[in-house]
């Protein structure tokens, strides 16, 4: 940029200060090393920095304005000290006053939040590569809203890291991630109907052909249709039937059909049981061997993907481009089974709330919806600021559900409401409103995972995470601040 303003002014352009080319360039730059070091954190400041970096120009203007209706020209204008120290106090005021004007919203963590270990899905996501074969790289798979975890910071975060696919669940999630500016693949593993094809095309999406009709029906639309062959393996959901050779050919025979992959999805891959290890197998076989008529027909397959996050953890690598990484890349499993590989997975989120109240209740008291509990001696019951309107299941507590508070775990009682549940607390005299709670999450020593809650009520962690209400906050922080729950409450 400086080599840019001598030449201008070596050319005489110039007629006063000048906005260069190159700036917005450079200012891209250093707002970029800002934003990579990730160190800011003082929001005040953020605030009042852009404020001052957008409102110094008209100060300039105001002040050199008010210098020539007031005489002061030798004053606020010739004095370069004295016209410095002016546009900075009035930018600075100015800035002030538009800040303490600003809209106010609710602290993020003052009822129910979810926070996001963006260094632990980093780990996972380089833990799970290094699992694979060679040649094969991630899928990050975000549907449900990136299980739950967020679908824009998580392919935002993994885009960083080096993952260039992304596989959603429909259209409109593609689109959202297209709109938050994430590049790549972006493929969407269920059906689309033919009459959006201008969406996909539009936002640059591919789409799985669901079966045959599926497929003639999107080349119906007119115009170039990137797309995935989906090959039904056993699974019997979405796909071409794999023996069906025919049917395979005929989709690569119509013209408006790019088909940039092909893949298909194993039923029983997170079972060791002999009888659905054999059925794996089966499918594997199925799925290579029309990969192997397709090679001899000159069809070409594109990207190869089989594996979803089971099929990395218990079979060995594949020959494939991709693998599809869903739950597995959020660090946790899908249940308590046992996997052939249990790779150094750090789970990504934590999910906290805050007690509102401490109430004791006598020998006998009952409490809650239904008086589901009763107490056996003097108990203190805390009310806890989550509930099932947030996607934990209702009935958790009937099922030994606990927290952890102050680093000990303390057991739910009663029956969980919309929006607040009961903890009994009397173990821990020192409880207070305003305290942490973290139903899933490390606090102090201990740890409640999503695996013991999921088994618990009788899932999976898919499922439980994927339901995690929109209303709870998204708070990105660091592994170090996930070591006790406590330290969410100074950031709230």
């Amino acid at each position: 940029m400086s080599l840019e303003a001598f030449w201008l002014r070596a050319q005489g352009w110039p007629r006063h200060d000048s906005m260069y080319l190159f700036l917005p360039l450079t200012m891209l730059f250093l707002f970029s090393l800002l934003l990579n070091g990730g160190r800011g954190q003082d929001r005040t400041a953020r605030r009042l920095s852009l404020l001052i970096y957008l409102l110094h120009p008209w100060s300039i203007v105001l002040v050199r304005g008010a210098a020539k209706l007031t005489g002061l020209e030798a004053l606020l204008i010739q004095n370069s000290l004295a016209h410095f120290c002016a546009v900075a106090a009035l930018t600075l005021c100015a800035a002030l006053v538009l800040d303490a004007l600003r809209p106010l919203r609710p602290a993020p963590c003052g009822r129910a939040w979810k926070e996001l270990d963006l260094d632990a899905l980093r780990h996972n996501a380089r833990t799970l590569r290094s699992a694979l074969s060679p040649g094969c790289t991630l899928m990050a798979v975000v549907k449900a809203d990136g299980y739950g975890h967020g679908a824009v910071p998580v392919a935002r975060c993994l885009r960083r890291d080096g993952v260039r696919a992304f596989g959603v669940a429909c259209l409109a999630e593609g689109i959202a991630l297209r709109k938050a500016g994430v590049l790549g693949t972006i493929l969407i593993l269920g059906y689309t109907p033919p009459r959006e094809v201008p969406l996909l095309r539009r936002w640059h999406l591919t789409q799985t052909v669901a079966d045959e009709a599926h497929g003639r029906a999107l080349a119906a639309q007119g115009g170039l249709v990137r797309v995935h062959l989906a090959l039904d393996t056993g699974m019997h959901r979405l796909g071409l039937p794999a023996g069906d050779c025919s049917a395979i050919a005929r989709m690569y025979r119509l013209k408006n059909l790019r088909i940039d992959g092909v893949f298909s999805h194993l039923c029983v891959s997170d079972s060791l049981k002999k009888e659905d290890m054999d059925a794996t197998l089966e499918q594997l076989t199925l799925f290579y061997d029309t990969l192997d008529w397709m090679h001899t027909q000159n069809l070409s397959p594109g990207r190869v993907h089989i594996q979803a996050s089971y099929g990395v953890l218990n079979l060995p690598p594949q020959p494939c481009a991709w693998a599809r990484a869903g739950i597995a890349l959020y660090g946790v499993y899908s249940s308590l089974s046992p996997v052939q590989r249990r790779l150094d997975l750090k789970p990504v989120l934590s999910l906290r709330a805050r007690v509102a109240s401490v109430r004791t209740l006598r020998l006998g008291e009952r409490a809650g919806y239904g008086l589901a509990f009763q107490a056996r001696q003097e108990t203190r019951l805390a009310v806890v600021t989550i509930g099932y309107a947030d996607g934990l299941p209702r009935q958790l507590p009937q099922q030994g559900g606990r927290v952890l508070i102050r680093g000990a775990f303390c057991p739910m009682a009663g029956r969980m409401c919309m929006d607040q549940l009961l903890v009994d607390v009397t173990a821990l005299p020192d409880v207070q409103a305003g305290d942490v709670v973290t139903l899933i999450g490390r606090d102090g020593a201990q740890e409640l995972r999503a695996e013991e809650l999921a088994a618990r009520c009788g899932t999976i962690t898919n499922e439980l995470l994927s339901r995690l209400g929109r209303r709870l906050e998204l708070q990105k922080v660091p592994r170090s601040s996930q070591s006790s729950g406590r330290s969410a409450e100074t950031r709230g």
